[in-house]
């Protein structure tokens, strides 16, 4: 197989995979408490990556290991709410688009934390998005359902997770990275979970299939193939395949579940995805543009 010409087609596979986890997931906590099923799922993915990293000579400089823990309890805050969200009965479409808005909080969150001012085509999508929210949280009246609040919030924890991790990327190495945010993650929901959750006695075979699917296919699986995915596709094009995860999760929830999908949810729904592709396309080309004046540059002064 051709990575470097599949690369798209990879990422592609992993927003179908993400797509899966969801409903993964909200079939593990039918029979698992969901905190518990988040901190086994991701304590189980950082034992089995552990050797990978070892066995790919990535270590971490001591300096760095407090960053890492701290990203990972941050991606532990925005999980948390997450698996609340769907506990809760979360539809699957709903959450998925109020997740994707985490794209578009980001720039917030660098504005408030790092002082970086976002883009002018950010304040256009940003009304655009606000609008389509409405849309969502409103379909069943003028109110706002207990777990579309938390999916909000997990939208803006996984934002500010965003932004940090992209500073602590460059400096550390990323299996590493991976292995002990994984690992945090799942320290923090297993803490609360023997605080507030009572685990069952037993937990039948179907649940413990649903859980070895997420840990295999979800969780390890999709890491893997998104960093491969990554590696020979442009961040741009990788950022607007990514919009594709919700649309896929939209799907399942009404194929599985028969997720009711009402005029004003489909409106939403579509302005949310109108604002993405309007910043992340607007990204792209600019981005794209910059490199091919860059090449342009160097063609003349090679020239000259």
């Amino acid at each position: 197989m051709d990575l470097k010409r599949n690369g798209e087609w990879i990422l592609v596979f992993v927003t179908i995979l993400a797509a899966l986890g969801w409903v993964f997931s909200k079939e593990s906590i039918l029979g698992m408490p969901p905190l518990g099923f988040m901190a086994l799922r991701f304590l189980s993915a950082s034992v089995i990556l552990f050797p990978v990293c070892i066995g790919a000579h990535q270590r971490i400089e001591l300096p760095n290991l407090p960053k890492a823990i701290f990203a990972g309890c941050l991606q532990a805050i925005n999980i948390i709410f997450w698996i609340l969200a769907i506990s809760l009965g979360g539809e699957l479409g709903e959450g998925s688009f109020i997740m994707s808005l985490s794209v578009l909080m980001a720039p917030l969150v660098g504005l408030i934390f790092f002082k970086e001012k976002p883009l002018l085509i950010f304040w256009i999508s940003l009304p655009i998005a606000v609008v389509g929210l409405a849309f969502l949280t409103l379909s069943n009246g003028w109110h706002a359902n207990i777990n579309q609040v938390w999916f909000f919030t997990s939208a803006l924890a996984q934002a500010i997770f965003f932004i940090f991790n992209s500073r602590f990327v460059q400096k550390i190495a990323i299996l590493p990275l991976i292995v002990i945010q994984l690992f945090c993650t799942g320290s923090c929901c297993l803490i609360l979970s023997l605080f507030f959750e009572t685990w069952p006695s037993t937990v039948s075979w179907v649940t413990l299939g649903w859980f070895v699917a997420s840990v295999l296919i979800a969780t390890i699986l999709r890491y893997a193939l998104q960093l491969v995915g990554q590696k020979y596709v442009p961040v741009g094009n990788a950022a607007i395949i990514m919009i594709l995860e919700p649309i896929f999760t939209t799907i399942a929830g009404v194929i599985i579940y028969s997720e009711p999908m009402p005029w004003m949810k489909w409106i939403g729904c579509s302005l949310i995805l109108i604002s993405l592709l309007t910043y992340r396309g607007y990204v792209f080309i600019r981005t794209r543009r910059s490199i091919l004046f860059k090449v342009d540059q160097s063609s003349e002064n090679i020239q000259n």
